[in-house]
C-alpha cells in the first residue's frame, strides 16, 4: 500500500533535509562524482538493497566537502580515514539500506504530490522568476552524477524512512517524574544573608613575622612553593637590537626614507569636522537659521534626524578632503556651525571643534627617527642574510658555545620551567622549543618575533624543587598572614553560625548581614564567588555554615527555599526547553534501538575492494 504523509507533519521544508542539502551542496558547487561505469557496482549489500558505488562517492564527497569548510582547506582521503569519515558514511548508507528494507516490508512510501513539492521548494533549482528551472535542475543532478529518477526516488525513500521513524518515536514523551526534578533542581530559588569577616573584624592588626617565623611557615608549607620539573638549556642567540651597533646608514638613504614619507612629516592645517546631512537644501537652510537664532544647537538637530553624533564624525580633515565646504569651514577662526553646502549625500551643514595646526618637520628633526627605523629593517636583514652560515655551522656540529665564537650570537644558559616567561624566554617561539626538547636532541635554528634567531641545546633535567624563600619572601609573608587571619577569625565565625542555627545568644558582632532574595544556580552575587551559591544549594532551610576564602570568612544563612513558579512565563519556558530536550534525547535512543535490532536481522555483506576503488578516486 502506498501512504501518502499529512502535510501538517511532512512539510516540503523538513523532508529529508540533512540529506537534500548535503546532496545540493555538491552538485550545485561542481563538486561532481565521476561514475563507476554503466554496470551497477555495489559497495554492500544489505538485505534485498545495494549501496552503489555512485552513491557511495557521492556521500563521501559531501562529507569531505563539509571537513573543508570546517577547516578552510582541502583534506585529503588519507585525512578523512584518520577521522574515521569513511566507516561513518558506510554505516550511514548501511543504516539508511536497512530502514529502507523495512519500510518496503511494511509498504510504506511517498506520494508524488510530496516528492513535487520537496523539488519545488529547493531555492537552487528557481530562476530568477522564482519558478522551477528544468534546466538547472537537471545540471545540477547531471553534475552530481545522478539522474532524474534516482534523485526522486531517493527522495521518496528518505520521506519513507522519516515516516518511519515517526511511527517508532511518535510515543516518546517527556515522564512528569523527570522534568520536575530536573525544573526544581534549575528553577528553584532561595533566600540567603552573608555575613563576611575579615582582619578589619579582629580586635588586634595581624603584624609581620620576623625571620624564623617565616622560614618555620615556609618549609611547614613548602608543597607550596615548588616549581616543576624543567630543563637546564643552553642557548645561542641574535637578535636586531645586538648587531645594530655594527651598522650604519648613509644619509642618502635617510633622505629617500624622508621623502617616501613626506606626508608623515608635512601635515596641512587640518580641523576636527562633524557633518549633518539634509534631504534638500530648504531644511538645510532653516536649521543653520535655527541656530543663528539660538533656537537649536547642532546636537538638536542632529537628534532630530534620529542620528547620533558619532554617525556625522569626519574626524581630523584637511581643507581639500572638504571639498566645496573646504574654505567656509577653515575661513573660521574659532569652533562653530556653517553652511548649507551641497555634496555628494545632498546639503550639509558642517561644525568644526577644534584646528589643528600645520606640523612641519624638517629632515634634520626626523634623522634620529629615520636613522633608528632604517638600521632596526638593515638588522633585521643582516640576520637574515646570515642564516646559512649559522645553519651550516650546526650541521657540521658547532656546539652553542662554538656558534657564540664563531657568528655575532652570543651564548647564554637558561633553567627552563613551564611557566617560565622571563629573560629568553619571553620569547614565545623559544618556550615552545624549550618545552619539546630533550637530551640528544640536535640544536636548530629557530626565529625569534623580532626577527632575531635562535638556538637551544639540552644541558641536563631539573628536577622538582622548592622556590628560594628569598625569591618569594612576599608571597610568604602574604600566606603566614592570611593563614594568621583565618586562625583568628574561627572562634568568630563559629559563634556566629551557632547563634544563627540555634538562637543562642548574639556573639555581638557589629557586621551587618548582606540579604539576597530569589537567588537561582546560575546567579552572580556581587564581590562573592561563584563558589558560595554552590553552598548555598547544598544546605537546608534555616541551616547556616562558615566558608573560608583566602583572607576572610563567609557565613551563610539560608531563610527560605522557594519551588519554582510555574505561573510565572520564564518558568514555563524553562519547563517548555526540558521537555523537548527529553523528548528528543528518548527519540534518538528509542530509533537507535529499534534500528539496531533491524540490523541483527539483516544479511549485510561489505564489497571491501569496491570501497578502496571509490576511495581511491578521490
Amino acid at each position: 500500500m502506498a501512504n501518502t504523509p499529512p502535510k501538517k507533519k511532512f512539510s516540503a521544508k523538513n523532508i529529508a533535509a540533512g540529506f537534500l542539502m548535503a546532496l545540493l551542496a555538491i552538485s550545485l558547487l561542481g563538486f561532481g562524482v565521476e561514475g563507476f561505469g554503466s554496470r551497477v557496482q555495489s559497495v554492500a549489500t544489505v538485505g534485498d538493497r545495494e549501496i552503489t558505488a555512485d552513491e557511495y562517492a557521492r556521500t563521501m564527497q559531501s562529507e569531505l566537502r563539509s571537513l573543508q569548510s570546517q577547516f578552510g582547506q582541502a583534506v585529503t582521503m588519507e585525512q578523512a580515514r584518520l577521522f574515521g569519515i569513511d566507516q561513518m558514511v558506510l554505516e550511514r548508507l548501511v543504516t539508511s539500506a536497512v530502514l529502507d528494507n523495512e519500510t518496503e516490508r511494511l509498504g510504506i512510501s511517498a506520494g508524488d504530490t510530496t516528492v513535487r513539492e520537496a523539488i519545488l521548494d529547493i531555492e537552487a533549482f528557481r530562476g530568477l522568476d522564482g519558478q522551477i528551472d528544468r534546466e538547472a535542475y537537471r545540471f545540477a543532478l547531471q553534475n552530481a552524477g545522478m539522474t532524474e529518477t534516482e534523485f526522486e526516488r531517493s527522495i521518496r525513500e528518505d520521506v519513507a524512512r522519516t515516516i518511519l521513524q515517526m511511527s517508532v518515536i511518535g510515543g516518546a514523551a517527556a515522564p512528569e517524574t523527570v522534568v520536575r526534578p530536573l525544573l526544581e533542581y534549575q528553577a528553584q530559588t532561595r533566600d540567603v544573608s552573608v555575613t563576611t569577616l575579615t582582619d578589619e573584624n579582629l580586635p588586634e592588626p595581624i603584624g609581620l613575622p620576623d625571620d624564623a617565623t617565616l622560614r618555620a611557615f615556609y618549609e611547614e608549607n613548602i608543597d607550596d612553593y615548588m616549581q616543576p620539573a624543567g630543563k637546564r638549556l643552553a642557548y645561542a642567540i641574535v637578535t636586531p637590537d645586538m648587531v645594530i651597533d655594527t651598522l650604519d646608514v648613509d644619509d642618502a638613504i635617510l633622505r629617500q626614507a624622508y621623502e617616501a614619507r613626506i606626508s608623515d612629516f608635512s601635515q596641512p592645517e587640518r580641523r576636527l569636522v562633524e557633518r549633518l546631512v539634509f534631504p534638500d537644501r530648504e531644511r538645510a537652510a532653516d536649521a543653520i537659521a535655527r541656530i543663528e537664532a539660538g533656537e537649536a544647537d547642532f546636537e538638536t538637530l542632529v537628534a532630530e534626524r534620529g542620528l547620533d553624533l558619532e554617525d556625522t564624525d569626519l574626524g581630523d580633515v584637511s581643507r581639500a578632503q572638504l571639498g566645496l565646504a573646504g574654505d567656509m569651514v577653515f575661513d573660521l577662526e574659532e569652533p562653530g556651525v556653517v553652511g548649507p553646502v551641497d555634496t555628494a549625500l545632498g546639503p550639509a551643514l558642517f561644525r568644526m571643534n577644534a584646528i589643528l595646526a600645520a606640523r612641519e618637520t624638517s629632515f634634520e628633526e626626523a634623522r634620529d627617527e629615520l636613522r633608528d627605523e632604517q638600521l632596526a629593517d638593515l638588522a633585521r636583514r643582516t640576520i637574515s642574510d646570515n642564516f646559512d652560515l649559522y645553519e651550516d655551522l650546526l650541521a657540521g656540529g658547532a656546539t652553542i658555545e662554538q656558534l657564540a665564537a664563531e657568528t655575532d650570537m652570543r651564548a647564554g644558559e637558561i633553567d627552563w620551567r613551564p611557566g617560565k616567561s622571563s629573560g629568553v624566554a619571553a620569547y614565545e617561539s623559544f618556550r615552545e622549543v624549550a618545552e619539546t626538547v630533550e637530551e640528544g636532541d640536535f640544536a636548530e635554528l629557530g626565529t625569534l618575533q623580532n626577527g632575531g634567531l635562535f638556538a637551544v641545546e639540552f644541558v641536563e633535567a631539573l628536577p622538582e624543587e622548592p622556590l628560594p624563600l628569598d625569591d618569594i619572601r612576599d608571597e610568604v609573608t602574604t600566606d603566614w598572614r592570611n593563614a594568621r587571619i583565618l586562625d583568628a577569625l574561627r572562634s568568630e565565625a563559629e559563634a556566629l553560625v551557632n547563634t544563627l542555627q540555634t538562637g543562642a545568644e548574639d556573639p555581638g558582632l557589629a557586621i551587618a548581614p548582606v540579604r539576597f532574595d530569589g537567588v537561582r544556580r546560575t546567579d552572580f552575587l556581587p564581590d562573592l564567588s561563584r563558589e558560595l551559591i554552590e553552598d548555598v544549594f547544598e544546605m537546608s532551610e534555616g541551616d547556616a555554615r562558615s566558608v573560608e576564602e583566602t583572607d576572610r570568612i563567609h557565613i551563610l544563612h539560608l531563610h527560605a527555599v522557594h519551588s519554582p513558579d510555574t505561573m510565572l512565563d520564564e518558568v514555563e519556558e524553562l519547563r517548555q526547553a526540558l521537555e523537548m530536550q527529553i523528548e528528543q534525547s528518548l527519540a534518538e535512543d528509542i530509533f537507535a534501538y529499534f534500528g539496531a535490532n533491524l540490523r541483527e536481522g539483516t544479511s549485510i555483506r561489505i564489497n571491501q575492494q569496491m570501497i578502496d576503488a571509490v576511495q581511491a578516486n578521490f
